[in-house]
């Protein structure tokens, strides 16, 4: 929706898609992760090992697999990176470049999940 797509530039970190759930009353978040074990909070950590705020859930994980294939669109050739859908368990490890589909419970949890997501100076 363009709503979605305006809200995701607005908001802090790289945010892919927002999409908001139960009328507004809740969030669901595609946010990319950036860096290293040391410049972020998520990145080459374990699911379990995320300080993530009361009420959000990190659902599934979207990870290139690195193969790549071709396909026609329109009768035209396009390269797509492969893509494979992780449900997220407690063992999951987050890498760089993942996509992590984050539920949140409430709009207020949104900017906390934003901030978790931001990598630090280093990473510059």
């Amino acid at each position: 929706t363009s709503i979605g797509t305006l809200l995701a530039h607005v908001r802090r970190g790289d945010v892919a898609a927002v999409h908001s759930l139960r009328r507004g009353a809740a969030e669901a978040l595609e946010v990319v992760a950036h860096g290293d074990r040391k410049t972020s909070k998520v990145v080459g950590r374990r699911v379990d090992e995320i300080d993530l705020p009361h009420g959000v859930t990190i659902g599934a994980i979207v990870r290139e697999t690195g193969q790549q294939r071709l396909i026609h669109r329109d009768g035209l050739p396009l390269v797509q990176t492969e893509r494979q859908v992780l449900i997220a368990h407690h063992d999951t490890v987050i890498e760089s470049e993942d996509h992590v589909i984050v539920f949140c419970a409430s709009k207020k949890q949104v900017a906390k999940v934003e901030k978790l997501f931001q990598v630090g100076f280093g990473f510059f």
